[in-house]
């Protein structure tokens, strides 16, 4: 299992949501804002409205999976927040990666 450095700080998650750009489809709403490092970090966030702490755990977990498994086609230098939307729970690893590459395109960040 290959290291995923996370966003882990409060501030840092303040920081990204106010400053940062967004992008999102109907699954996830991608976050991201330069952070002026050689490394590109994740942050992953879902509602309580969303579902119990099993299924919030578990979108977190696919969340991570689906970032690493994409993770060459992240740029280096950016922080970036996936944020679950409702239709999220019903999601694969694989459609939550190609959403996330999709939104990545979109942005105009080097999507693959």
């Amino acid at each position: 299992m290959s290291f995923l450095p996370t966003i882990k700080k409060n501030g840092d998650f303040k920081k990204i949501f106010s400053r940062g750009k967004s992008v999102a489809d109907r699954y996830l709403v991608l976050y991201f804002l330069k952070n002026n490092l050689e490394i590109c970090r994740f942050g992953f966030v879902v509602s309580k409205k969303i579902g119990n702490a099993v299924i919030r755990n578990r979108i977190r977990r696919l969340f991570r999976e689906a970032c690493r498994l994409n993770l060459e086609k992240f740029p280096a230098g950016y922080d970036f927040l996936l944020v679950a939307r409702h239709n999220t729970t019903q999601l694969k690893c694989l459609h939550l990666g190609q959403s996330a590459v999709r939104l990545l395109k979109k942005a105009g960040l080097n999507g693959g």
